[in-house]
């Protein structure tokens, strides 16, 4: 089937009108990649905060990169934090280059790993370990 970004982009704007950050992220994920769009940073990271405000870890991840590249050290290794809390493994490994780096201390990152391994003990259980033993991967 053909790809319609401009359909897309419709569809996800009123899912975010309606609260989605899925949508939001969706909707940043367009700018930052220009899918259907011209690509434009800012309001890639407009709609990045707009989904990590409703509580969207990878939109928070995105938004750390961005510190990062922008050399706010800081600023990324909180987003990363939020992100890690809510069980996003790549803004661990994030901290943790940090930490290799000297820009986290070992406190961030033993925070983080413990953050981390909280959430995804919350959210493991016997039904999703038989369903990614079935599909021959894990999600966490």
């Amino acid at each position: 089937m053909p790809q319609n970004y401009a359909k897309a982009l419709e569809l996800w704007h009123r899912a975010a009108e309606l609260g989605s950050s899925d949508a939001y992220y969706n909707i940043g994920i367009a700018y930052d990649s220009g899918l259907g769009v011209e690509r434009d940073e800012k309001k890639a990271n407009h709609y990045y905060e707009l989904a990590a405000i409703r509580g969207d870890p990878y939109a928070r991840h995105n938004l750390g990169a961005y510190e990062a590249r922008a050399g706010n050290m800081d600023r990324a290794l909180k987003h990363w934090m939020i992100a890690t809390k809510d069980g996003d493994s790549n803004s661990l490994q994030n901290i943790k280059d940090l930490y290799i780096v000297g820009n986290a201390t070992k406190d961030d990152y033993e925070k983080a790993l413990c953050c981390y391994e909280l959430c995804v003990n919350v959210i493991k259980n016997d039904q999703r370990d038989k369903a990614a033993a079935i599909l021959g991967n894990s999600y966490y």
